[in-house]
């Protein structure tokens, strides 16, 4: 598990990108705060259209997208699991990272939604905590999915993270526990807060990747005599 080292330029770029989208994510919910928490029209409009849709495998699937997305398994099993593949890979310096941007963006999460306290939709069909803005299922799932393309740049890595975080927006809003600008919401913290602390450490991890990528050399170069 290689990526390549990120230079000064390129860090410069990722921290003002991803400021950039915290900012709108923290905008978007002083937005809605200004409309008194009221649902957008595309909200209302996704909202209605996915209640007249009964389909079991749709019910599955967002099911088992809010266990997967839920603190349990998001914010503890699957982070732990990621830190130990990491250290075995003598990777701790990716292992903080990865740590330090799912802490950021669970901790930007609550407080954003104990800033603005949006209402849920009336017709939620799970019970949730409080505060439907921005969507913690939705921003722990871009903040997964940004951080293995970070680690591990490939283009199927962006092809799984995106369909991971387009699933889980859909899923939370099948189950009617947010609005689709709850999910815009999550997204754009999840993957703000990733590019943030890339631009933050990148110095730091490029010095393992550097080390790693020497160690690959002397491992894989044929010795003589």
């Amino acid at each position: 598990m290689t990526s390549p080292s990120v230079s000064r330029r390129h860090a410069l770029v990722l921290g003002v990108t991803g400021a950039v989208l915290l900012a709108l994510a923290i905008l978007l919910g002083w937005w809605i705060y200004s409309r008194e928490n009221e649902p957008f029209t595309v909200d209302a409009a996704w909202n209605t259209l996915l209640a007249g849709v009964d389909s079991a495998p749709f019910t599955g699937l967002s099911q088992f997208m809010n266990v997967a997305g839920g603190v349990l398994l998001s914010s503890l099993i699957v982070p732990v699991a990621v830190v130990a593949l990491l250290l075995i890979l003598r990777r701790p310096r990716s292992a903080v990272f990865f740590v330090m941007a799912v802490a950021l963006s669970a901790l930007a999460v609550q407080v954003l939604k104990n800033s603005f306290g949006r209402a849920r939709p009336e017709d939620i069909l799970i019970s949730s905590d409080y505060g439907s803005f921005p969507s913690g299922h939705a921003a722990n799932a871009a903040t997964l999915a940004a951080v293995l393309v970070v680690l591990l740049p490939r283009l199927w890595t962006v092809g799984v993270g995106a369909l991971w975080v387009i699933t889980m927006a859909f899923s939370r809003t099948y189950l009617h526990a947010h609005w689709l600008s709850d999910t815009l919401g999550g997204v754009l913290v999840g993957v703000g807060m990733v590019l943030v602390c890339v631009a933050v450490l990148a110095g730091w991890l490029n010095r393992e990747r550097t080390r790693g990528g020497a160690v690959t050399d002397r491992v894989g170069r044929p010795s003589h005599g």
